[in-house]
C-alpha cells in the first residue's frame, strides 16, 4: 500500500478502514451537525473541521475513489493519476528503501506528465450573481470568461460568499505553465417573498381577516414543491409556523421553512366595508395597548 500523503480519511471520520457505507454515513451526519459553520458562526477552526469532514466523507462514500485511496492515498485521487503504471513503480522497486525521494520525478510519469512539473499560471478571480432559486436548488450556469464559454455547476444550497473553484478554466497559461483555475465568489440575488437565514425560509402568507378568525387551508410554496397548510383558527397577524424539512438542503442538512400570517384589510371605502369593520372593531378590547411598554 502506499502511504497517504495528506490528511487520514477514516481518522477524520472516527470510523475504522474496516467500516460500511451506513457507519461513514452515521459519523458523517453526526459530525456534520455539529460542525456546520451555520452552527458555529464565526467558528474558523469549526468550518475547516467541517471541510475536511465533507472532503473525507465523499472520498470514503464512494467505492471506486475509496479504492484508489486506501491503496495509493490522496496520490491516488488526483486527476489523470494512473494506477496501472503506479503498481508498476512499486513492483520495480521505485519506492524501495529510499522511501518517497525522487517522487515528484515518479509521479510526472504516472500523471502522464513530464518529470518536470510545469509552473501553474495565478488562478483568475472572479463573482457570478444566481437567482435565489438557482442557490436553493442548484443549477448548471454557463459563463462568458474573458471571450470562453465557461459551464459552472452551483451546488444545491449555495449561499451569498461561497467560493467555487472550476478547474483549469483560469485562462490561457503562458509558456511552460499549467492551465490556472476560476475562483468564482457566489452572490445571490433576494427573492421577493422568501428570505433566508442559514438553512431556514421564512414566507409571509396574506391572509383574509375571515381565512385568520375562522381557520382555513392554504397552499404554500416550499423549494421541494406546494404543500397544503391547515392555518388553525383565530391566527394572529406575524404568528409563525414551522414545516419541518421544508427549508434549505445543503450536504447532508436541511432546514425548516417559517410561514408568517400577514391579516389583510381591504384598502377600498364603500358603506358595507365600513359596517363590517366597526362590527368587528367593537369585539376587540378596549385598549390592545394597555401592555405596551418599553
Amino acid at each position: 500500500m502506499f502511504p497517504s500523503v495528506s490528511q487520514d480519511h477514516y481518522a477524520e471520520l472516527g470510523v475504522s478502514r474496516k467500516a460500511s457505507s451506513e457507519e461513514i454515513k452515521k459519523a458523517y451526519r453526526k459530525l456534520a451537525a455539529e460542525l456546520h459553520p451555520d452552527r458555529n458562526p464565526g467558528d474558523d477552526r469549526s468550518e475547516a473541521r467541517f471541510k475536511r469532514v465533507n472532503e473525507a466523507y465523499h472520498v470514503l462514500i464512494d467505492e471506486k475513489k475509496r479504492k484508489l485511496y486506501d491503496e495509493f492515498g490522496d496520490v491516488g485521487l488526483r486527476e489523470g493519476f494512473d494506477p496501472n503504471m503506479a503498481r508498476g513503480f512499486g513492483r520495480g522497486g521505485g519506492f524501495g528503501a529510499g522511501g518517497f525521494e525522487g517522487i515528484g520525478d515518479i509521479f510526472g510519469d504516472i500523471f502522464g506528465g513530464a518529470r518536470r512539473r510545469p509552473r501553474r499560471s495565478p488562478d483568475l478571480t472572479s463573482e457570478v450573481t444566481i437567482e435565489f432559486v438557482s442557490a436553493i436548488r442548484g443549477a448548471e450556469l454557463e459563463l462568458s470568461i474573458q471571450g470562453r464559454n465557461v459551464k459552472v455547476r452551483i451546488p444545491q444550497g449555495a449561499q451569498e460568499g461561497d467560493k467555487l473553484r472550476v478547474k483549469g478554466a483560469g485562462g490561457s497559461p503562458g509558456p511552460g505553465h499549467a492551465p490556472s483555475d476560476l475562483l468564482l465568489t457566489v452572490r445571490v440575488k433576494p427573492h421577493p417573498y422568501f428570505e433566508r437565514k442559514g438553512l431556514d425560509l421564512t414566507v409571509d402568507v396574506p391572509l383574509k381577516p375571515g381565512e385568520a378568525y375562522f381557520g382555513c387551508k392554504v397552499d404554500v410554496p416550499t423549494p421541494s414543491g406546494s404543500v397544503q397548510l391547515k392555518v388553525p383558527p383565530h391566527s394572529q397577524s406575524g404568528q409563525l409556523l414551522r414545516l419541518r424539512g421544508k427549508g434549505v438542503t445543503r450536504g447532508a442538512d436541511t432546514g425548516d421553512l417559517y410561514v408568517r400570517f400577514m391579516i389583510q384589510m381591504p384598502n377600498a371605502e364603500n358603506d358595507a366595508l365600513k359596517s363590517a369593520v366597526e362590527t368587528l372593531d367593537s369585539a376587540l378590547e378596549s385598549d390592545l395597548r394597555s401592555e405596551l411598554k418599553f
